[in-house]
């Protein structure tokens, strides 16, 4: 799954050790766009903390994962992200009025013999 919007809030990083080894994570809080913005807590796990590089402001495009688990009887949703692009760069739409429309200008021929088969 994608997102995109401006990362309004950064969270401090958390760390510690666990039985495979030490951890860390930070959470970034992520404003969608539209009429009614809506804000996703992304987190960010080891070193793709400092590879995306994330800074208030930031417009970014994010592939997560969402996955829900349950603890004592209660179910906890966590966003991981996985791959992040700054810039909010939409995705090319092959069927866009721009790509399927072709140049009219070259339509006008003068010369009366019209090729056209109907």
């Amino acid at each position: 799954m994608e997102l995109s919007g401006k990362i309004v809030q950064i969270l401090p990083e958390q760390g510690g050790t666990s039985a495979k080894g030490s951890w860390r994570k930070r959470d970034y809080v992520l404003e969608l766009p539209g009429t009614y913005p809506k804000k996703v807590c992304l987190t960010v796990w080891g070193d793709n903390i400092d590879q995306f590089n994330m800074n208030m402001g930031d417009e970014v495009n994010a592939s997560v994962d969402i996955e829900s688990r349950e603890y004592n009887g209660k179910w906890y949703t966590d966003v991981k992200a996985w791959k992040v692009e700054k810039g909010n760069q939409p995705k090319a739409n092959p069927n866009s009025a721009a790509t399927s429309v072709p140049d009219v200008t070259t339509f006008s021929d003068e010369s009366g013999d019209d090729v056209l088969p109907f």
